[in-house]
Formats: structure tokens, sequence, C-alpha cells
């Protein structure tokens, strides 16, 4: 099982990064929302400068904010600086998006976006949708240093639900789950392999199909409760990040919250209904995957904790590792919150990496 981070892309805090290649992490994933952090692509740079190891990659960047030829001259730039350890994760935009008031990408504007990426990730022709018309394309100047296509780049999609999965096992070398579970993980290889089988592939774990899932981690002292104040400042953001995500999905398309939610849900959504609706969009996401706001904090209930993120003793979440494994994950890739997490990844790099 490998362990990798994702980080809220910070131009200024490189030294995370490099401090993870040292404690043996084995990703480093620099998340893309426009309107929340630094750019992901010029922080994947000095990343990139400052790091020999680790793989590095967008985690995930945003097929609805750049055309997909933007996205792959970015990433092959990135490779032309660290060959043969940078990956490409992209997604449809739940965050994204919907900072800017907007829905993700529909699956089939996504399908044709993956149609469009794929190829042009290997420097090969691909065809571009754009008003109406379809455009072949390529990078017409990959040599001379400027980008790097030579070095493979892999394409990690990510998917939470059947037809994003799909299309993950039709169109990636991997993909990025949402659910650390070992249901979830068995669950998801039937997904993705009815996409595969659109291209006449078959996936199965063990094999190089490589899968991902993105919480964080909390090491338990003995005795120490699942909802300590230690645990909130460590896990706190990523629980309140799953809030927001049920939230929009409830507010865009009507879905019902998951059952963990069920005891916070009308306070949750009685306290959102007070900002004016043309600008909620705003608030949903403060502090998003890095801080918890000081109204939002009644909100982390064990429950809503425990949903999120992998809480619990050393040989717990040891055990909960293997499972996973097991059942054919790849990587755990995990986002503390901002002010705990070089904390959180010496205790991870202590007590997690090393039996795993």
């Amino acid at each position: 099982m490998d362990i990798g981070i994702c980080a809220a892309s910070h131009i200024g805090d490189i030294d995370y990064v490099v401090r993870a290649e040292e404690l043996g992490f084995s990703h480093a994933w620099m998340a893309d929302s426009q309107m929340l952090w630094s750019d992901c692509f010029a922080t994947l740079a000095l990343v990139a400068d400052r790091t020999s190891r680790i793989n590095i990659g967008t985690g995930v960047a945003i097929s609805g904010t750049r055309p997909a030829p933007v996205n792959a001259a970015g990433i092959a730039t990135i490779n032309a600086l660290a060959p043969g350890r940078t990956f490409f994760g992209v997604g449809a935009g739940n965050t994204a998006r919907r900072i800017m008031g907007l829905a993700p990408q529909r699956i089939a504007e996504f399908e044709t976006y993956l149609q469009t990426l794929a190829p042009l990730l290997r420097g090969e022709e691909a065809i571009y949708h754009h008003d109406g018309q379809e455009i072949p394309i390529r990078h017409v100047m990959p040599d001379k240093g400027f980008v790097n296509f030579d070095d493979p780049i892999p394409l990690y999609v990510s998917g939470f639900g059947p037809k994003s999965l799909a299309l993950a096992g039709q169109y990636g070398h991997g993909a990025v789950m949402g659910a650390a579970s070992s249901s979830a993980v068995t669950g998801s290889w039937h997904s993705l392999n009815e996409g595969a089988a659109r291209v006449n592939k078959t996936l199965a774990p063990g094999g190089d199909y490589y899968t991902t899932v993105l919480t964080t981690m909390v090491v338990l002292e003995p005795g120490e409760a699942a909802d300590s104040p230690r645990v909130k400042a460590e896990c706190g953001a990523m629980a309140m990040a799953s809030v927001h995500y049920a939230y929009d999905q409830f507010r865009n398309f009507g879905h019902q919250p998951p059952n963990f939610l069920a005891e916070i849900w009308q306070d949750y959504t009685t306290l959102l209904e007070t900002y004016p609706a043309e600008r909620r969009h705003q608030r949903i996401h403060a502090g998003h995957n890095c801080w918890v706001l000081e109204e939002e904090e009644k909100f982390l209930t064990p429950k809503v904790l425990q949903s999120s993120s992998m809480i619990g003793t050393q040989d717990q979440l040891i055990e909960r590792l293997q499972v996973l494994a097991a059942a054919g994950l790849n990587q755990v890739m995990i986002l503390p919150n901002f002010d705990t997490r070089f904390d959180v990844i010496e205790k991870v790099a202590k007590d997690i990496i090393p039996y795993v």
C-alpha cells in the first residue's frame, strides 16, 4: 500500500512536499481550485524543482475550468521538470466549479474532454471540440525541452459514481475514488470494468491499473476519543469538506444527505440559508479542506469525523489498510488540516508507513 499526500496548492508551502518525500510518502497530489488556493501548475513547478523521488501531479485538475489542450500542455511542462515521476489526475470539478456557482461538468461533457485529453498526454493528435467544430490538434513543438511526452504521463481519472468510474476504467491508467472502505473499493471494480470493457480491457486488483482514495488519517493515542480536540484539529477540515459536498449535491441535484449527516443536517442547512442565495456558493466552501470555521465546529460529531477520515489506533489503521489493499486499493492519499499538516505526516510516517 502506497501512502501519499494531497495538498491544498500553496505557492509558499513547498517545504511540506519536500518533507513528505523525506518521510517516504509515495505521491504528492496538488489540488486544483482556482478560487480557493494557489495555481496548481505553478506550485507543481516549484515542487518539481525541490524534489527528486516523490511522484508529483494534479490532485485533481479540473476539466471544466481549463480546456484539455491547456491541461495537457501544463502537465507535460511539469513532466519536463520531473521526468518519469509526473502523473495527471483529472476530475469534473465538484469544488472548483461550485466555488464559482457552477455545477460540475456533465458525464457526456467529461467523456468528450477525456477523448481529447488522453491522446494529447501521449503527444499525439486529438480532436478538440469547440463551438460546434471538430478541430484536429497536437503539440507542434514538443522538442527542445518545452514539454516532455517521451516519459509516460499516467492519467488518473476521478470518479465517485458508477458513470464516472466507468469513464475512469475506459480512459485512465488508474482511478481516484471517494470512499476509503473495503466495500466501496470492491464495488468500484464493477463500474471500472464496465468502462474497460468498452475498449476490450479487463481490470483486476493486483494488475497494472492504479487505484487511489482521498481521505486523511489520525493515529489515536491509547484511550483517546475519536472526537478529541486533537482529532478535530487534524482532520476536521476533511470532515467538513464532506458536509460541503453533500450540501452541494442536495442544492444542485436534490440528492438527500447520507445517513451520517442526519443529526446535523437541519442545523447545517439552516445556518447556510442565512447567507444570500446569490453568494451562498462562496460561503459553502470557506476554509475548504484547510480549516474549520468557528460556527461549523459544532458539526464535527464522531459520525461526521469517522465517515470521512481514517481514525484509529496504530494497529486498527494498519489492519484497515491491509483490508483495503486486499480489496484492490493501491494508495491512500491524506489531506490533513493545514495548521497541523506537518504533525500528521510525521506521525503517519512513524506509525503507519513502515508497516504497510
